[in-house]
């Protein structure tokens, strides 16, 4: 059984009263501790009612000049970790303009889900990818591939006829339109941005991803000027070659000057928090070098004397937890007598079930969707203790749809399940446990992609000629806001509400669509299973319509003896 509980609706807003709600159930969550040593430098987003946004909106007045959109991403920071000391350069931009303090990523809250959210405005539902790692029989009928994979990439757009990404992403509308973009990172999630060939886009693309670029100028030049991507193990420290992206993007992608859009992806903390833990030193040390590359990219702007005229949007794409406990799914499911496995030598059979790890939660599929299985799978995951939250493709009881998430994507698996959180800290005292899907000898000592609301809260600061100055927006907001928020400042309204996201109009000076709604939801299920109980919830914001999530988590609780 689902139950859906509305908490609180202000839906439409008619007097100022109605947004302190706003402001209590965001702040009393005690999660967000970042920025407390500027608040008293900060206006407070609760003098500014809806009500007064929706006045704005209103009023008739021809928009500016599109000014120039700057995006970049630090893979991975979770907002409590800006801070003066840490991050002095984002700290000192979050004081300037706004500070989101209620973000989220979407679900799964990893880096290519999450890095397509930011491309496209859309929900993984939508846009067709949900996680990092799926089985997509089309492109390898045996092995789970990796959604950011040039390779993967390249065939699902021959396959699909261009639509490896279901939806347009920011850099393809704008091109549409003749206008240039910049696009730079130093992970491969960055070609999910701009899959564009040359050929398709003559003059207004430019792409660096993992190093490769396109066109051919852009190639020749960075060979000329800084030679080839520095060298990385998976799990290595990436600042050398974020240093090496940044530079590329500021030296050679901008060598003509800032076009309308530009994107830079940063690897780090990401990749030194999955190796050495949060709030370790390399951790910080690396998140202190990413936000000196946030310096380097303002100074630029400075020197150019563009920065009073471009707004930037600083995003991480997930959050992040500490891992308490490693489970290897593939093997419990084995143990408990299902033919279990993670790769599908000569093609899913009928009634195998195939493991897709992504972290902090797991894509099941069970060949031919057999209903059999699917149901004791469910309920062999209903009775574990590291089980947090099901979703499943067809309905079950005791489990969400997978369209309570968005994940509802048309190569979506049969089953998707959260692992278990809770809010202990580590031994950086640094808050947030989780459970991952790992062998027990991985070395990696933290993750994210489950429902926890350490992995499903990120950063995201605002700032520049049409963004409000000095302020800290309690209200939630998603990674799927900023790109019709982007197109919106670019004056391509239509593109923009065509998007699931919304626009942040609560953080603009210029008119935008009226704020109407805000809307608190708790979905419960449970199931009685050998005599004892199965629950579940997930815990939404909602704004304008548009579904944010805030945390999900399960319980088992056994037969009395």
């Amino acid at each position: 059984m689902v139950i859906c509980t509305p908490v609180t609706k202000l839906s439409p807003v008619r007097h100022k009263s109605a947004l302190s709600p706003l402001v209590r159930l965001a702040e009393c969550s005690g999660f967000y501790r970042c920025m407390n040593t500027q608040r008293r430098q900060l206006r407070i987003l609760f003098p500014l009612t809806l009500a007064a946004l929706l006045a704005q909106s209103l009023r008739a007045a021809e928009p500016p000049r599109p000014h120039p959109a700057v995006v970049v991403v630090i893979d991975g920071l979770r907002p409590d970790f800006v801070s003066p000391e840490t991050t002095p350069q984002l700290a000192k931009l979050a004081a300037a303009g706004v500070f989101f303090a209620h973000h989220h990523p979407v679900y799964l809250s990893s880096t290519e889900v999450n890095g397509t959210a930011l491309a496209t405005g859309s929900y993984p539902a939508r846009s067709g990818i949900i996680a990092n790692n799926e089985f997509r029989p089309r492109l390898d009928p045996q092995n789970a591939i990796a959604t950011q994979a040039p390779d993967m990439v390249r065939r699902g757009d021959e396959l699909s006829g261009g639509h490896y990404l279901a939806r347009p992403t920011v850099a393809e509308i704008l091109h549409a339109q003749g206008l240039a973009t910049a696009i730079a990172g130093s992970k491969p999630v960055a070609l999910l941005h701009d899959r564009a060939l040359p050929s398709a886009t003559p003059g207004v693309s430019a792409l660096v991803s993992q190093g490769e670029a396109r066109p051919a100028a852009v190639t020749t030049a960075l060979k000329a000027t800084q030679g080839a991507l520095p060298s990385a193990t998976e799990r290595d420290d990436k600042t050398a070659r974020d240093d090496w992206t940044t530079q590329a993007l500021l030296g050679t992608l901008w060598r003509e000057g800032v076009p309308p859009y530009s994107l830079l992806w940063l690897a780090e903390p990401d990749s030194s928090q999955h190796a050495s833990g949060l709030g370790s030193a390399q951790s910080l040390a690396a998140l202190k070098k990413s936000d000196e590359k946030l310096g380097l990219l303002v100074a630029e702007l400075t020197r150019r004397g563009e920065l009073a005229t471009t707004n930037i949007f600083i995003v991480s794409d997930h959050g992040f937890s500490t891992i308490a406990e490693k489970v290897d799914l593939a093997v419990e499911l084995s143990v408990a007598g299902f033919s279990a496995k993670r790769v599908a030598l000569g093609g899913l059979k009928q009634s195998e079930v195939l493991v897709v790890g992504n972290g902090g939660s797991s894509l099941i599929y069970v060949g031919g969707h057999d209903a059999a299985t699917i149901e004791r799978v469910v309920a062999f995951l209903q009775q574990q203790s590291w089980t947090g939250v099901i979703f499943s493709r067809s309905p079950l009881a005791g489990a969400f749809p997978l369209a309570a998430a968005n994940i509802d994507a048309p190569e979506a698996p049969d089953l998707v399940v959260s692992f278990k959180w809770q809010d202990g800290k580590n031994a950086a005292g640094v808050p947030g446990l989780h459970i991952s899907d790992l062998a027990a000898n991985s070395p990696k000592l933290a993750n994210h992609a489950s429902l926890s609301p350490f992995d499903m809260h990120n950063t995201l600061v605002a700032v520049g000629p049409d963004i409000r100055a000095g302020v800290i927006s309690t209200l939630p907001s998603g990674n799927l806001d900023v790109a019709p928020t982007i197109l919106w400042l670019l004056g391509l309204k239509d593109a923009a509400q065509k998007m699931d996201g919304r626009v942040l109009s609560e953080a603009l000076t210029q008119p935008a669509p009226p704020l109407t709604s805000y809307e608190l939801k708790r979905l419960n299920a449970q199931q009685e299973i050998n005599g004892g109980r199965w629950t579940q919830y997930l815990q939404i914001s909602e704004v304008n319509g548009v579904r944010y999530l805030d945390a999900g988590n399960g319980e088992f609780s056994p037969a009395p003896r």
